[in-house]
């Protein structure tokens, strides 16, 4: 069974930093490009960051370069954000995803449940 697990959501003031995990299971991952897209109430899934299957690559959204690291574990199926210097809009539920070919264009094959992170002023 494919499964893309997040972790590491919650609340936290603005200015502060949280580290989002995704543990993915059912497929090889490890050669799979991966990613973290997010939804606000009222609004649409938009792509925050993304990262290549063994790591060299890494795409941002403009909204979040210089805040934001994506990140793989040593076995590759793992993948985390390190979000810092957090703001109010960034609140949103955050998904992981995943896919054999890329993430970047929004409509990767393999997504997670998300995890809801609220960032209070």
């Amino acid at each position: 069974q494919v499964q893309l697990v997040e972790s590491g959501g919650g609340l936290v003031q603005a200015g502060g930093s949280l580290r989002l995990s995704c543990a993915a299971s059912g497929r090889t991952f490890s050669s799979y490009p991966m990613g973290w897209f997010r939804q606000a109430p009222g609004k649409e899934r938009e792509f925050v960051a993304a990262i290549s299957w063994n790591g060299g690559t890494t795409w941002y959204a403009d909204s979040v370069k210089g805040r934001f690291t994506i990140s793989r574990g040593n076995a590759k199926n793992t993948v985390y954000l390190q979000m810092n210097s957090l703001q109010p809009e960034d609140t949103a539920v955050y998904y992981c995803a995943a896919d054999p070919r890329t993430v970047v264009n929004g409509a990767p094959d393999y997504w997670g449940q998300g995890t809801q992170v609220t960032v209070s002023s």
